[in-house]
C-alpha cells in the first residue's frame, strides 16, 4: 500500500479521560474522525485507515462500528509514536511496506477530507513531511487574537519560506505588523497563517522523528513539529481552505460543548 492514515487514539487523556469516544451532537469523536479517514482513503491511491489505540473499551467502540483497528503499546509518549508502531504492527502483520503515514489526530473530528488528501498529494510529489495551513482574513485574526487572550496556548501560527517549506511555528501570532491598517486597505487577507495540526510523513521520517530527543524550542512551545525543524528536516506546508467547522481541537468538556453549538449553528459535517 501507498498511504496509511492513522488515527491515534488514547482513552486515558489527563484534561479529558475517555475523550475519543464522547459524544458530539449523538456521534463519537472518534466515529466522527474515523469517517474523515475512511473517506480520505477512498480518494487517495493505493490508501488505508486504522485506528491505533492501547484501550479495549476504544477498540471493542471499533468493531462495534466496524472501524479498523489495532492495539499498540500503552507506554507510547505521543500520537506520532503511535502512528508509527501501528504501520510497523500492520507491516509485520500484513507484509506490507507502507511509504506514506498521515497521522489524523484523534480529536480533530471536523478535519475536511480534503485536508487530508491534499497533505497525499503533496506526498507524492516528494516532500518528506507535510502538513497544511490556512492564511486568515483579518476578520479571523481578530477572532484569534481574541481566543488567545483567553487561552494563549491554543492555536498554532506558520512562517514559511517562498518555496512553501517551514521556517518557524509559534504559539504566539507570528510575524507582527506593521501599519496594520494600511495593509488591511490593500488586502482582504492578513499575513497570519494558521497551522493546522495534521501531518504526512514519509515511513523513514516519522521512524526518524520518533528516535530523535525532545528539541529545546519544541519543549518551550510544546510544539512536536519544532523537532523536525532543529534536526534539519523540511516540513511542505500545503495551503488549504479553512473547516467548515473550525475548532482548534477538543481537550476539554468545554470545547466539546463549544463544537455542539458549532454544530447547532452551521449544521453538522458528518457524512
Amino acid at each position: 500500500m501507498q498511504t496509511l492514515i492513522v488515527v491515534p487514539a488514547r482513552y486515558a487523556s489527563t484534561r479529558f479521560p475517555g475523550k475519543p469516544l464522547a459524544l458530539i451532537s449523538g456521534i463519537s469523536m472518534l466515529r466522527r474522525t474515523a469517517r474523515a479517514a475512511e473517506l480520505a482513503s477512498k480518494e487517495i491511491r493505493d490508501a488505508e485507515y486504522v485506528v491505533a489505540t492501547d484501550d479495549t473499551r476504544i477498540k471493542a467502540h471499533c468493531y462495534e462500528h466496524e472501524i479498523p483497528v489495532i492495539m499498540t503499546q500503552a507506554d507510547l509518549k505521543t500520537g506520532s509514536d503511535r502512528a508509527l508502531a501501528a504501520a510497523h504492527a500492520l507491516n509485520v502483520k500484513s507484509n506490507k511496506r507502507y511509504k506514506h503515514i498521515i497521522n489524523l489526530q484523534g480529536d480533530a473530528p471536523f478535519t475536511p477530507v480534503e485536508h487530508i488528501v491534499a497533505l497525499a498529494k503533496a506526498m507524492e510529489t516528494g516532500a518528506q513531511v507535510a502538513t497544511p495551513y490556512v492564511q486568515l482574513t483579518w476578520g479571523a485574526l481578530e477572532a484569534l487574537r481574541a481566543h488567545k487572550r483567553l487561552v494563549p496556548f491554543s492555536g498554532t501560527c506558520l512562517i514559511k519560506a517562498q518555496d512553501n517549506t517551514a521556517i518557524w511555528f509559534s504559539k504566539n501570532i507570528v510575524p507582527a505588523i506593521r501599519k496594520e491598517d494600511m495593509l488591511k486597505n490593500r488586502n482582504d487577507f492578513s499575513p497570519v497563517l494558521r497551522h493546522i495540526g495534521l501531518y504526512a510523513y514519509t515511513y523513514n521520517a516519522l521512524k526518524d522523528f520518533t528516535v530523535n530527543k525532545e528539541g529545546y524550542y519544541e519543549a518551550l512551545e510544546g510544539l512536536e513539529q519544532l523537532r523536525l525543524l532543529e534536526n534539519g528536516v523540511q516540513i511542505s506546508c500545503v495551503q488549504v481552505e479553512p473547516p467548515f467547522i473550525e475548532t482548534s481541537g477538543i481537550d476539554t468538556e468545554e470545547d466539546l460543548k463549544f463544537a455542539e453549538a458549532l454544530i447547532a449553528k452551521y449544521g453538522d459535517p458528518y457524512k
